[in-house]
């Protein structure tokens, strides 16, 4: 047995850690001081600007937020943007998944069609899907030729319609980053298990649902976390197709620190969408780590 050392602490089960815990800070030391600068200090003063004013620590700028009516619209309609739009990304992401995992005929060039929109800013998806629903777009356009009346999509008289422009605008861009993910996650699936089901007799659809999905759940999981946190962050496409007419939680903080000339409220309205990101992560990682081990 190895006697303990300088240097060597004992860790549970008898272990012997391999050195001193100063060995290891130099290697990560640069990587903390990146952290530190990127992330932490830019937090540290969003957190100052929001809660402190002239005459020191203040409620005020938060209170302004909240009695803002426009700040309570744009978070229902995050959450619905939210609540509608990611088991839409989903279903659809998983079914050119599926589909390409089945290799037809020219199958890489499908994948190369359905992740170009990855290629694209926000600001130019929505610019392009406003030419389609604005109202000498081609939508409209298809529709007088075919004897019916134009309709104004993106009039704030029409905000069922206003939102699923939204929705479909949003459905073409992102749901191609949770296609990427779900295809590097099968890559990883080995098809021994998918055929053993097949021998026992198990259907396409028992198989995706009890071999397949437990399998690409740590893939998903990384998925639902990045694309609810994007959904929070959301701006560019609802902005450039219905400007404030269907106002989000992001577009609160440019309107605020552009147009009002309030960083401080502004930067509240931002610690907000931080918060529901870090809640919402924190929820996920806390709802499927509790699930059953895949294979089991």
């Amino acid at each position: 047995m190895l006697a303990t050392g300088p240097g060597r602490r004992r860790l549970p089960g008898g272990l012997m850690a391999a050195g001193p815990a100063r060995r290891a800070l130099p290697l990560i030391l640069p990587s903390l001081l990146f952290m530190t600068a990127l992330f932490l200090l830019p937090l540290i003063t969003g957190v100052a600007q929001a809660f402190r004013g002239p005459d020191g620590l203040t409620t005020g700028y938060l209170r302004r937020m909240v009695d803002d009516p426009y700040f309570w619209q744009a978070a229902r309609n995050t959450a619905l943007l939210i609540v509608v739009l990611i088991p839409l990304q989903f279903a659809l992401a998983l079914a050119m998944a599926l589909l390409l995992r089945e290799r037809p005929r020219l199958a890489g060039l499908h994948f190369y069609i359905w992740v170009i929109p990855l290629a694209i800013s926000d600001l130019a998806a929505g610019l392009v899907w406003l030419s389609i629903f604005t109202d000498r777009g081609y939508l409209n356009s298809v529709l007088d030729a075919a004897g019916i009346s134009p309709y104004a999509w993106l009039s704030f008289q029409h905000p069922a319609t206003m939102f699923l422009a939204v929705v479909i605008a949003e459905l073409w861009r992102a749901t191609s980053l949770v296609f990427v993910i779900v295809v590097a996650g099968m890559q990883g699936v080995p098809r021994d298990y998918d055929e053993a089901a097949a021998v026992f007799g198990a259907s396409y659809w028992q198989r995706v649902r009890h071999v397949l999905l437990p399998q690409l759940r740590p893939s998903l999981q990384v998925a639902l976390i990045l694309r609810t946190i994007l959904a929070l962050e959301a701006f560019a496409v609802a902005q450039a197709l219905t400007g404030r007419n269907f106002p989000l939680l992001v577009g609160e903080t440019y309107q605020w620190y552009t147009a009002l000339q309030n960083p401080n409220v502004a930067t509240a309205v931002a610690l907000v969408v931080l918060l529901l990101s870090v809640v919402a992560a924190v929820g996920y990682l806390r709802l499927m780590r509790h699930g059953p081990e895949p294979g089991r």
